[in-house]
């Protein structure tokens, strides 16, 4: 417990130095929102009036302070672009976010632990190093290469797959499958990798663990 205590008070600090740090780059690149919004011909009662209505004529702590308890009590805020609230424009696209997340998790674990399991049997065997080879490639290339590729490949020229989909399209396990799989495969490259070595830690610490104990004659 209090190791789990330790990891979400670290993840808890890590959010809000990013959130502080993000706000004070902000601060940093100047601009002024309230004309980019109403532009350059806009009136100084006008520009004053929006700075208002946005808090911008506050201090910036005031104005950071505002934020952080409005997102403590689920307010996110309002979009400078269409005017409604962030939390109504993440709330239909959480749930594909997540499905995707799942769907990867379902898919690159057990092809991780597997990979795993292997490097750790073969150990220093040509299939270790020609997994270890693999992993470490997928992982030096971005994700959105790995994307990129994949759309070269499977939907430009294979045609197996559309480039573009929705999760509206899915009516069949079929269409589940083709909706998904480019997205799946890309996270799931990456995921695998990182898994794959920590398996890979786990696993060599039980065997050597295990050798020295036979060793013993326990």
């Amino acid at each position: 417990m209090r190791l789990v205590a330790r990891r979400i008070g670290g993840a808890l600090l890590t959010l809000f130095l990013v959130s502080l740090a993000v706000f004070s780059i902000s601060l940093l690149m100047g601009g002024d929102a309230a004309e980019a919004i109403l532009g350059q011909s806009a009136t100084p009662e006008a520009l004053a009036g929006l700075r208002a209505a946005m808090h911008l004529d506050q201090p910036s702590y005031t104005r950071y302070l505002a934020w952080a308890g409005g997102l403590l009590r689920g307010h996110l805020g309002t979009s400078l672009i269409t005017g409604l609230p962030i939390a109504d424009m993440i709330g239909p696209r959480l749930a594909s976010s997540l499905q995707l997340a799942g769907l990867a998790a379902l898919v690159s674990v057990p092809v991780a632990l597997a990979l795993g399991i292997i490097a750790a049997v073969k150990r220093g065997s040509m299939l270790d190093r020609a997994i270890s080879m693999a992993t470490i490639a997928v992982v030096s290339v971005p994700e959105f290469l790995i994307a990129t590729v994949a759309v070269l490949i499977f939907a430009v020229t294979l045609h197996w797959l559309p480039a573009l989909s929705s999760s509206r399209d899915i009516y069949s396990i079929t269409d589940l499958v083709r909706v998904f799989a480019m997205p799946v495969m890309t996270l799931a490259c990456v995921v695998v990798a990182r898994v794959r070595d920590g398996a890979i830690v786990s696993l060599r610490d039980y065997t050597d663990d295990l050798t020295i104990a036979r060793m013993l004659g326990r």
